[in-house]
């Protein structure tokens, strides 16, 4: 496994744009909500450690992860922001219910984003069991939230290259 005893999470900050002028929404499911309010955490404190003001940061909740989409897109057309990460966990059961949630979250994570121009951030854990979810939101293999913060600043600067 690639992400065997190494945490993912640690990062170059100078290789991270300056934050100070970003608006960043994030976009939070209250499902498995052990697990997304650590992301949320990760990426809350890693905005502030590049630069983004707490004021700058918008956050809203949506039930589960298959609401993540319109609550994005909700976001978008109500609020000024140039990016959003989208924070969920959905852990694998019994039945196929795992699969349609994370289909229908992932493509409408990606339309949102390409319907409105803006970086949408997938922030969403797909995990097999509670451990992997636990073990990636501030666990072993470190916090996707941080990783998900990085990306979003990031392309919101590479957005203003053009």
């Amino acid at each position: 496994m690639a992400t065997e005893y190494k945490n993912l999470s640690e990062y170059d900050k100078d290789f991270v744009p300056n934050g100070a002028d970003f608006k960043v929404g994030i976009v939070v499911s209250e499902w498995n909500d052990t697990i997304t309010f650590n992301l949320l955490k990760g990426a809350r404190d890693t905005l502030i450690e590049n630069g983004v003001k707490e004021d700058h940061i918008i956050v809203k909740y949506v039930p589960g992860a298959f609401e993540l989409p319109m609550g994005c897109q909700m976001m978008l057309e109500n609020t000024f922001v140039d990016g959003i990460i989208a924070i969920g966990s959905v852990i694998q059961g019994e039945t196929k219910h795992f699969d349609f949630v994370c289909s229908g979250a992932t493509d409408g994570l990606m339309n949102v984003g390409l319907k409105y121009n803006k970086p949408v951030v997938y922030c969403l854990l797909t995990d097999n069991t509670m451990q992997q979810a636990i073990d990636r939101s501030g666990g072993k293999h470190g916090n996707k939230g941080v990783e998900c913060a990085v990306a979003c600043m990031k392309m919101i600067h590479l957005g203003r290259t053009f």
